[in-house]
């Protein structure tokens, strides 16, 4: 499993677009997580690419929320909770910020309706 990081980026590298380099570092980073504990490198905070900061918080999203053959789907309120958990230690704060401010829009995406959340969600 965490070979897919390394074996994806070695696919992208030393591409000539600039869209397949950004997805390069997207592929190498987006399993590292804010407070260093994450995979390949282990690395932290802004050392970790924006690019693979923001699909780290999306592509953890996406997993909470879609069925699995070893999980059930989260409800997307949980889903938001456990991102806000998270920020600062598995997510950049600043990522897991904007995807607050416009959650009304992602769950409008991801369920039909927006939902509102309490003020302290």
């Amino acid at each position: 499993m965490r070979e897919h990081v390394t074996i994806g980026a070695r696919i992208l590298a030393d591409a000539d677009s600039d869209l397949i380099r950004t997805a390069e570092l997207i592929a190498q980073s987006h399993h590292e997580k804010w407070d260093g504990t994450g995979y390949p490198n282990r690395i932290s905070g802004t050392a970790i690419p924006i690019e693979a900061r923001i699909v780290a918080l999306a592509d953890v999203f996406d997993a909470l929320c879609s069925e699995r053959p070893y999980k059930r789907a989260w409800p997307l309120e949980e889903a938001y909770a456990e991102i806000a958990r998270c920020s600062g230690s598995h997510f950049d704060p600043a990522c897991v910020a904007s995807f607050q401010s416009r959650w009304c829009e992602i769950s409008a995406l991801m369920g039909g309706d927006p939902i509102q959340l309490a003020e302290s969600a």
